[in-house]
């Protein structure tokens, strides 16, 4: 059986975030996943996921200016330095907070810059953060996003994140496999999670159209689950999804669709 955790950006909205770590827990998860941590103490979220007995699994690095289209800055070679700041940001708070996997945003492509200046200033980025978060046993993690919900994003494909990282050359880093952004860009899910599986760290899941609860759209969430037993992945699902209604009403698709 799969192993969820509840995106805390995502569910439990109707709380204050930090109150959204014991709804979890009452919830029945065991882990979270969240996307940025930087608007709060790294010792107050701490406090909360030892409060809750729970496993922080994944966050983000910075993403830049979030308010004013900022999507990550990867991909953007005029602000590499503003890009390890966000790395050393991202790694204080994920050694305080015992995250072992950081998700790097790839960005949207800057109007003046070339999809060639873009793949390589990702792969030099992507090398010095996998560098940094090496010495303290962080996998780095990159994922393909659908460029209906974020146009002009660079990184919209498992072939092509596939390809970026086996020309970084490292080996700390990984597929973040989104099985709703997938979905939307590519389809064949089910051969591509298989056939890439020693390089999937993390997945998350929603459903489309709508980017809901499982259930509520077209992909085949049983389909799916038993497959992941049947090839033994071993790694987090981060329900990364808005639900129809309230948090606690959108989670019957757990007993419902993954046997619990």
């Amino acid at each position: 059986m799969p192993k969820f955790a509840a995106n805390l950006s995502m569910l439990f909205t109707e709380l204050d975030f930090l109150d959204r770590f014991g709804a979890a827990r009452a919830a029945g998860f065991e882990a979270v996943e969240f996307l940025f941590p930087y608007a709060y103490e790294a010792g107050a979220i701490a406090a909360q996921l030892e409060r809750n007995q729970l496993r922080l699994v994944l966050h983000n690095l910075p993403p830049g200016d979030w308010s004013k289209g900022d999507r990550g800055m990867a991909c953007d070679p005029a602000r590499t330095e503003e890009f390890r700041a966000g790395v050393a940001l991202a790694l204080d708070y994920a050694t305080r907070l015992g995250a072992r996997r950081l998700h790097c945003m790839a960005g949207i492509v800057p109007p003046q810059v070339t999809q060639e200046r873009a793949r390589a200033a990702l792969i030099d980025n992507l090398g010095y953060a996998a560098d940094q978060l090496k010495a303290h046993g962080i996998d780095l993690l990159i994922e393909p996003i659908n460029t209906y919900d974020i146009p002009g994003y660079f990184l919209s494909h498992s072939r092509q994140a596939l390809d970026i990282i086996r020309d970084c050359g490292r080996d700390n880093i990984f597929l973040q496999y989104d099985i709703y952004h997938m979905q939307r860009m590519e389809g064949e899910l089910s051969n591509t999670i298989r056939a890439n599986l020693a390089l999937i760290r993390h997945m998350q899941l929603a459903d489309t159209p709508g980017r809901h609860e499982p259930g509520t759209g077209e992909i085949n969430y049983r389909h799916l689950f038993a497959l992941l037993d049947e090839i033994g992945y071993q790694g987090w699902i981060g329900c990364e999804y808005t639900p129809r209604k309230g948090t606690l009403e959108g989670l019957g698709w757990r007993a419902a669709l993954a046997g619990n």
